[in-house]
């Protein structure tokens, strides 16, 4: 039983704000991980037209994503394909995710590649209009890091988050010639987050604290159980790129000394093997970042230019800066 009670009007509210968003921004295609973002998504789109989910997964890694996204696609009776890649497909994935983004940050490479994977193998399929679950957990605090504020300092962090918030898979899929389409960040479901008391947003059942808490009351009795009440796991831990680091430290031998010459020619400091492998890429891509004068605060770590505000350099993934 929810401690917190949230008005069932607000509830039906939310339903009809966000199924009027995904009629405006309807799609053929859906990315699905089986998470309560995009499982709300795919209820809601199942029920204006036919639909394909696409799930994907690194071959010989743990995916959460699968076993929970099977359930969404077989609830809904919805047409499930599955995309299993090996590690030589998902390199070739990560070229062209860092030649798209510029970036060498480790967390939006491991991410973003297999975003980047899931919307080629849409476009191959021949998806044209492609569903993500973006923005969810930034309207309705989805992170962990959310929980335990204040009221105060809740409402601060989140409109924080709004300022800069940023979804790689809008640049990935006009890469592929593809129209990604985000129906948490339709400008109704917008207004309807910045109206929402934060105290809705975050709260318990069975004594376990839970964000996005007024989106699994909204659509507790429409989904699964399991799927309204999954735990959030981060897009490489569902998929099987969180092994990355872990391949990468052993496939690199001579990571020091590459360190040291990275550091001495290009004055960036490296962290990581999977970053050095990243950061190859990027400078056989771009050459080594450096300041172009557009602002006047540095990444100490990459010497690319951020914003004033910035506290994390989106090209290397320095934080804080």
């Amino acid at each position: 039983m929810a401690v917190e009670m949230i008005p069932e009007e607000l509830c039906r509210e939310l339903r009809g704000v966000l199924a009027a968003a995904v009629e405006r921004n309807l799609g053929d295609t859906i990315l699905l991980s089986g998470g309560l973002d995009s499982s709300i998504i795919a209820l809601l789109a199942s029920k204006m037209g036919d639909l394909k989910a696409i799930s994907v997964c690194l071959k010989d890694s743990p995916c959460d994503d699968l076993k929970y996204a099977r359930i969404v696609a077989d609830f809904l009776d919805i047409e499930h394909l599955i995309l299993l890649f090996d590690i030589d497909e998902l390199k070739e994935g990560i070229r062209e995710t860092i030649r798209v983004l510029k970036t060498f940050d480790p967390m939006e490479v491991r991410n973003s590649a297999a975003i980047y994977m899931a919307l080629r193998y849409a476009r191959d399929i021949g998806g044209e209009l492609v569903m993500t679950g973006d923005g969810g957990d930034e309207l309705f605090a989805g992170y962990s890091f959310l929980y335990n504020l204040s009221l105060d300092e809740l409402d601060l962090k989140i409109r924080r988050l709004w300022r800069r918030m940023n979804f790689s898979s809008v640049k990935l899929g006009e890469a592929l010639g593809m129209e990604v389409r985000q129906p948490y960040l339709d400008r109704e479901v917008m207004s309807f987050a910045e109206r929402l008391d934060s105290r809705f947003r975050v709260g318990f059942r069975d004594g376990r604290r839970y964000g996005k808490y007024i989106l699994r009351v909204a659509f507790e009795d429409l989904l699964p159980e399991e799927i309204v009440w999954r735990v959030k796991v981060p897009i490489e831990g569902g998929c099987g790129t969180s092994t990355l680091p872990k391949i990468f430290e052993d496939d690199i031998k001579d990571f020091k000394e590459l360190r040291e010459r990275y550091f001495m020619e290009d004055g960036v400091k490296i962290r990581s093997q999977e970053q050095l492998f990243y950061y190859q890429i990027y400078r056989s891509l771009f050459g080594p970042p450096h300041p172009d004068g557009s602002t006047g605060k540095i990444c100490p770590m990459c010497h690319s230019n951020v914003s004033e505000d910035a506290i994390h350099c989106r090209v290397c993934g320095a934080y804080p800066i």
